[in-house]
């Protein structure tokens, strides 16, 4: 069966001009002393700068500290709270932050508007998945696969952190990530460039594998426990389901998308 056609602020340290992107859209916000000692000796991984609470302790930070120095990284000092809030999670930075430049990064409107008129694109979307390792892994899939994008909103999903970058192995720092508000509103931005929207689904109409795929389509992968969001399923053209067997089901959140993703280089 057919679908039918489309109808005729991860947080840091400093601002960025209006008519510019936004630095979430821009840099990866690493943060905790290890994580960012990491980033600092990876030659691969440009890293913007590091920004330092005020009165962390000089014996832990040291490394840190000449690690940036020996690549030329500026770091700026901040208040304790200061960073707990640039780094969105209080518990775990340990007074300290990176910006790490993530080149495959960038709005869904810069990405729709770098397409020309006949180009072909493929895109994932994630529409309120919770778990950081489901979406490390699924960035890492859809990477593999050569997809020309992961929408990943900045609301209703994780930031990329250091729990996402660990489950992509590093790939998250690369993925040619899309960034948008919300799920919804990508979509529709996807939808104006001519984009057909398959929400993957266990009561979907037609197979994943059997469906007639467009020249630009993007595929949704709802939430690990309430799948596609209702705001998601007002965008959608049309629903998929990969068949199960033997009374299964359901999959994985990264099990399904990993499929979708592959699905989608296969065709």
């Amino acid at each position: 069966m057919s679908p039918s056609q489309p109808p005729a602020t991860p947080p840091e340290a400093s601002t960025d001009e209006p008519s510019g992107p936004s630095p979430k859209d821009r840099f990866v916000t690493v943060y905790g002393r290890k994580p960012v000692l990491e980033a600092l000796s990876d030659p691969a991984l440009e890293v913007d700068k590091v920004v330092l609470a005020e009165g962390a302790d000089p014996r832990a930070v040291r490394p840190l500290l000449e690690a940036a120095r020996t690549r030329g990284i500026p770091v700026r000092r901040a208040s304790a709270q200061r960073v707990k809030v640039l780094a969105g999670n209080g518990r775990q930075d340990q007074g300290v932050i990176a910006d790490v430049v993530a080149p495959g990064m960038r709005t869904v409107e810069r990405f729709v508007a770098s397409l020309g008129p006949d180009d072909p694109a493929r895109v994932l979307v994630l529409d309120g998945l919770t778990n950081p390792a489901n979406v490390g892994m699924i960035l890492r899939s859809a990477t593999a696969a050569g997809l020309d994008g992961v929408l990943l909103p900045r609301r209703g999903a994780p930031s990329i952190d250091p729990l996402v970058v660990k489950a992509s192995a590093g790939v998250a720092f690369h993925a040619p990530v899309l960034r948008s508000g919300t799920a919804a509103a990508g979509l529709a931005a996807l939808a104006e460039a001519g984009f057909v929207l398959l929400g993957l689904d266990g009561a979907g109409r037609s197979s994943l594998f059997a469906v007639e795929l467009p020249p630009r389509v993007a595929i949704v992968v709802g939430g690990e426990t309430d799948g596609l969001t209702d705001d998601v399923r007002g965008e959608l053209h049309d629903t998929v389901v990969v068949p199960m067997a033997a009374g299964v089901e359901s999959l994985n959140a990264a099990c399904a998308a990993t499929l979708a993703c592959f699905e989608l280089a296969r065709r």
